[in-house]
Order: C-alpha cells, then sequence, then structure tokens
C-alpha cells in the first residue's frame, strides 16, 4: 500500500462499544497516509492530532494551532516516509471527517448535536487500532504526536503496551485533572450558550455559532503563541490582530463547537500516571521553554515517575518563544532529536 498524496479517506466500523457500555453504529473514521506499508506491514508510524487540528496537520502549511507538522512528517523528515507508513487518523468526535455531533444518528436519524455519546481517550484510540486492524497492521514503530495527540500517545502505550515500540508526547502530559476538563467543558457551553443560535447546541438548522467560535478561536490562538510568531513578521499591531483574525475565521468554518465540548468531557477520566508500569515502549518526552498550557516544569513531576515505573524515557526541552504551538513551528529546532528516537526504535 502506498500513498503519495495527502488524500482523505475513511474506514467505516458497523458497530463499536464504548467504554460506558453504549454502542454506536455506522462509526466513520477519517484517515491520511503517506509512504508505503512494507511488505511485512512493520513499519507504521501514528500520527495523532491536537484538539482542535487534525489528519491536515501534516499537510503542507497547514494552519493549525499546533503548527504544520510537515517539516516533521515526510520524505527524508525526522518521521521519513521514504522508511515509515505514516498514519494520520482523525479522532472519533473530532471534526475533520470522523463521527461527531453533526454526523447523523443512524438509530434517530437525526444529528447527534448535543446528544453525542460520552467518550474517552480510550474510546478514540480504540477506533484507531481497528482502523490499523483493517490496515492490517498490528504493530506500530512508534506513535507521535502533540497536545490532545499526546494523551492519546500515552494512551495507546498504557492500554495496548504490546504494539508499540516508541512514544512521543509532544507538548502535553500524562494526566488532566477532572476539575480541569469539567470546568473547561462548562466554560465552553456557558460561551456559546450566549450565541442566539446556540439552541442548546441544537444550532444546525439555524445558522450556526461561527461568530461565537471565531472569539474562542482567536483567544486559543493567542494562547497557543501564535502572536509572538505573527510579531516576528508582521510590524503592524492592527496587521497582526487581522492575521489572528483570519485564521480564526477560516478554522470556524470547519470546526463544530460540539466537538469542543466533545472532546473536553472526553478527558474527563484521562490519568495514565498510575499505570506507567504496564508501559514497554521507549518514550521521548518534549517540552516548550514557553507553552502555557504544558509548562516545562511538567518534566520535574513526570520524568521521575516514568523511571520509577522502570520506562526508557528521554526528555527534551524545546528552546521557543511560540508556547503551545512550537512543535510546529519551530520544527527544526526538534527534528534532529525525534530522527535520534526514530532510529533507536529500529
Amino acid at each position: 500500500m502506498t500513498t503519495d498524496a495527502f488524500e482523505p479517506r475513511t474506514f467505516e466500523i458497523a458497530e463499536f462499544r464504548l467504554q460506558n457500555g453504549q454502542l454506536m453504529r455506522d462509526v466513520v473514521i477519517a484517515y491520511r497516509t503517506l509512504g508505503t506499508l512494507a511488505p511485512d506491514r512493520n513499519n507504521a508510524v501514528l500520527i495523532t492530532h491536537g484538539y482542535t487540528s487534525g489528519p491536515q496537520m501534516i499537510d503542507p502549511g497547514a494552519a493549525v494551532g499546533e503548527g504544520s507538522w510537515n517539516a516533521l512528517v515526510g520524505p527524508g523528515k525526522a518521521v521519513d516516509t521514504n522508511r515509515y507508513f505514516a498514519v494520520a487518523a482523525n479522532m472519533l468526535g473530532s471534526s475533520y471527517g470522523s463521527t461527531n455531533a453533526q454526523s447523523f444518528d443512524p438509530v434517530s436519524r437525526r444529528r447527534y448535536g448535543p446528544r453525542f455519546p460520552d467518550i474517552t481517550v480510550s474510546d478514540i484510540i480504540a477506533t484507531q487500532r481497528l482502523l490499523l486492524a483493517q490496515l492490517g497492521i498490528d504493530k506500530l514503530v512508534a506513535i507521535v504526536g502533540p497536545s490532545y495527540g499526546g494523551y492519546q500517545a500515552f494512551q495507546w502505550a498504557v492500554d495496548y503496551p504490546e504494539t508499540v515500540r516508541g512514544i512521543a508526547p509532544i507538548v502535553t502530559s500524562p494526566s488532566v485533572p477532572r476539575e480541569r476538563s469539567e470546568g473547561r467543558a462548562a466554560r465552553l457551553r456557558a460561551t456559546l450558550s450566549l450565541d442566539p443560535n446556540w439552541n442548546g447546541g441544537d444550532y444546525y438548522a439555524v445558522g450556526g455559532v461561527q461568530k461565537t467560535l471565531i472569539e474562542i478561536r482567536i483567544a486559543v490562538l493567542k494562547t497557543y503563541g501564535t502572536e509572538a510568531w505573527l510579531r516576528e513578521r508582521l510590524s503592524d499591531p492592527a496587521a497582526v490582530e487581522a492575521a489572528i483574525r483570519d485564521e480564526a475565521t477560516r478554522w470556524a468554518r470547519d470546526f463544530d463547537a460540539n466537538s469542543l465540548i466533545i472532546l473536553a468531557k472526553a478527558l474527563r477520566t484521562f490519568d495514565v500516571t498510575a499505570q506507567f508500569d504496564k508501559i514497554k515502549a521507549k518514550v521521548l518526552y518534549v517540552l516548550s521553554r514557553t507553552d502555557e498550557l504544558f509548562p516545562p516544569e511538567l518534566a520535574l513531576t513526570v520524568m521521575p515517575v516514568l523511571e520509577q515505573a522502570g520506562v526508557d524515557a528521554d526528555y527534551f526541552l524545546l528552546d521557543s518563544e511560540y508556547g503551545h504551538s512550537a512543535s510546529g513551528r519551530d520544527a527544526h529546532k526538534w527534528a534532529p532529536r525525534l530522527r535520534k528516537f526514530m532510529e533507536s526504535l529500529e
């Protein structure tokens, strides 16, 4: 199997049982691949995306919050698709082709909307495992991903320890305090409910909530370090603001507000720290010096616990001014470390 272009594909799951016991029917997972799957199907790398991005994060010039990862994944790059077969799957509940709140529930024949089932990070990665099985892949060289993608990498290493040789969780954490995830979901719902079209989350037939989504995205981009990156390229503060608004507007056209809530709620039970002893994969943990969301101080608690659990773990501090978006925007600063990590898994 060879893919030389970033072509979106879909995988269908007739019945998918969630951790809470609920059965979802006709689940669709969107994905894209790059590279050639080896005859022994032993060269696959899973690329996991962030909270508000999708598989397009590996596309050239992708406008995603974490910055395009095209500089990291591709021919001759750190995840070298001349050697590896890269699979980038859209999360269940996200907005780039997988089953989400906009999708029609095959049972009720209406959009899921705010009735979308409560899912977990384990549910999300279970759909990825089924996708990989469909592709004939039962082992992974590595799982690499930023932010929410890092949550997925950690969860994979705990849920399916025999399937992966290495994980690289980037600008992320192995846990999210329950109050933080619930607080984020509550704040999002409160903000969105002020939009005149909110309608309890059933806004699809009344024009959507794009204006509110744009304002939410502007705030997120500023938190991610986008302002610092733009200031180096635009001298006029008004031009910086306009560029941020333009990027936020383009994002809001494609992303569903309910997905923000679904994925925030999925983190309510996310904490794999107590299960580090299950991890058999090598770990490369990367944080950004200026990241407000996942500050480098996290390494002081995460790395000792990994080592105490007997995990072969290494840490790299990305020296960047671009905060949470550093992994993509300053890819050249840590790509050599990722390449070295990938080579160590051979």
